[in-house]
């Protein structure tokens, strides 16, 4: 349980990591990603900017949590609450027939689709097993064996990996060059 707990944690670490620092890379790069947020239509112009930036505190909230040993769980619980609301806010937009480019991590410009709403579950999935074997052992868990680890974190670096490049991933495997 340990080492499914490392795996899930530097998991979802590594995701949120790069989906703030895509967002935050530079000026044109948040612009792009409050407008994408606004494009939505979930809320009026102002809160959709303010729920933008909620969502980037969120996330920082979620790494940092995530990376101290004593937040462990809390960082896994606020990870899975993140994205369960992210996955309702596509699923509401979909219905609502917006398919704007999914800036998730930055620079996409596929639009949101299903994709992302499954890509969104299994990371939930994952924040919940994270959080299921992080209490099995204890929240910090008791001393790892280093090769323990390292397949740990080598299995969550291909996972983010995965992750990240889904969109292109997806691309690959449709004809019409649209994963949705």
């Amino acid at each position: 349980m340990l080492y499914l707990m490392i795996a899930c944690q530097a998991l979802l670490a590594g995701v949120f990591v790069i989906a703030l620092a895509g967002k935050v890379r530079g000026r044109a790069a948040l612009d792009e990603y409050v407008a994408s947020i606004v494009a939505l239509g979930m809320f009026p112009r102002a809160r959709s900017v303010a729920a933008a930036y909620a969502v980037l505190g969120a996330e920082a909230v979620v790494i940092l949590a995530l990376v101290l040993p004593y937040t462990l769980l809390l960082g896994f619980a606020a990870a899975t609450a993140l994205l369960i609301v992210l996955t309702v806010g596509i699923s509401v937009a979909l219905r609502r027939g917006r398919h704007t480019p999914c800036r998730c991590f930055g620079a996409s410009v596929t639009p949101l689709g299903r994709t992302h709403v499954v890509r969104n579950l299994v990371l939930t999935a994952i924040g919940c097993v994270g959080l299921a074997a992080g209490a099995a052992v204890g929240g910090t868990g008791p001393a790892a064996h280093p090769a323990g680890v390292a397949l740990a974190l080598a299995a969550a670096a291909v996972g983010v990996l995965i992750v990240v490049r889904l969109d292109d991933l997806m691309g690959l495997f449709t004809t019409s060059g649209s994963p949705h």
